[in-house]
């Protein structure tokens, strides 16, 4: 190798772009060797499935099937295959035939793939199978996918309620569209929750805190709170600086949505909702809209972050900014069923199919 004519930074920008195309196969391999996993184990659900209705096999002797299945198959193939794991397969293919299409459907035996697209891991969709609602189990899968969480994140989601969160504001046709196809983010107010649980900052509802302390612990656990957020949030500023005749304010919390095109700014409130935050998040606004926003792009969005909210006086505080202004209670621990109103008893169980 001639090194006057090839120079070091040129040679080391060979080796990275061969280590990038290996990364990529890489990645592709092991996409397609989780998805044909994922479709394995689908597959020998169905066939459990089959064999115990063909052979009326009752209740009371499945579990006797699936232990003395599990040795045969652990002594023929080793592990993976223990009675925990065969019974996940099997629930695996009873809560999930459910993207079958016109053609499939008129097939005697239709191929698993006009079935069934696996769209995640197998231990994701063993923390789905935990959920006996159909329709939340769709919803988490479908936000799984999009947003690329990870098993924990998909639990963490899960164990805040997260679906049961956003049926509370929807009504039944709403909530059937989010468990089809996830949260979608069209206006403002569907990128809102209400409560928040940021629960991730292990902090203690019992103890005084300020509001400094409050967004230091959000900026500490930032990737936490963007999934909390929401789709499509990136941060932008904390403490962003405005000057308005030579005086300075701060606003807590910058992000911005892809979805809706536009900022969104956060006030922290330790304390109850006031109409002295509503004004003060009206005056930043302006101030964003005038100096801050490009064309194209769509008015900002202020959401006040608050301890403690009466419904009522939100309703005649926030009056017409309500497209613009928004108010939600935040939680420091994960809420009860009790404190969720279980609206979902009313809504339509989702059939196969979506």
């Amino acid at each position: 190798m001639n090194e006057e004519k090839i120079t070091k930074r040129q040679y080391g920008g060979l080796v990275e772009r061969i280590g990038d195309i290996l990364s990529h196969a890489r990645s592709r391999a092991v996409s397609e060797i989780n998805k044909a996993q994922v479709m394995a184990y689908w597959e020998i659900g169905r066939e459990i499935v089959e064999f115990e209705q063909k052979g009326e096999v009752r209740a009371e002797y499945g579990a006797e099937l699936l232990n003395k299945l599990s040795a045969d198959m652990i002594a023929q193939f080793g592990r993976g295959f223990s009675g925990r794991n065969l019974r996940n397969m099997r629930a695996f293919y009873l809560n999930f035939p459910i993207r079958q299409t016109l053609s499939a459907k008129s097939e005697k035996r239709p191929t698993p793939s006009a079935e069934f697209k696996p769209v995640l891991s197998w231990s994701h969709y063993c923390e789905l199978l935990k959920l006996d609602e159909p329709m939340a189990r769709s919803f988490y899968e479908q936000e799984a996918a999009r947003n690329t969480w990870s098993v924990r994140e998909l639990k963490r989601q899960i164990n805040s309620m997260l679906f049961d969160r956003l049926s509370l504001s929807k009504d039944t046709n709403e909530v059937m569209k989010i468990a089809r196809e996830g949260q979608i983010i069209e206006k403002p107010e569907d990128a809102i929750k209400d409560p928040y649980i940021l629960e991730f900052l292990n902090l203690k509802e019992e103890a005084v805190y300020t509001e400094e302390q409050l967004e230091q612990a959000l900026i500490d656990k930032l990737q936490d709170f963007l999934l909390e957020l929401g789709s499509g949030f990136t941060f932008v500023a904390r403490q962003k600086r405005i000057t308005i005749a030579n005086r300075h304010y701060h606003i807590d919390l910058v992000f911005y949505n892809r979805p809706l095109k536009c900022f969104i700014l956060i006030d922290l409130k330790t304390g109850e909702l006031d109409h002295s935050d509503v004004g003060q998040m009206h005056f930043y606004l302006n101030y964003m809209k005038k100096n801050e926003k490009l064309e194209g792009e769509n008015d900002p969005i202020g959401l006040i972050l608050c301890a403690q909210k009466d419904d009522v006086f939100a309703k005649y505080v926030l009056g017409d900014l309500n497209n613009q202004v928004f108010a939600s209670k935040y939680k420091l621990a994960l809420p009860s069923e009790e404190e969720l109103a279980m609206k979902l008893k009313s809504v339509p169980e989702l059939e196969d199919g979506r």
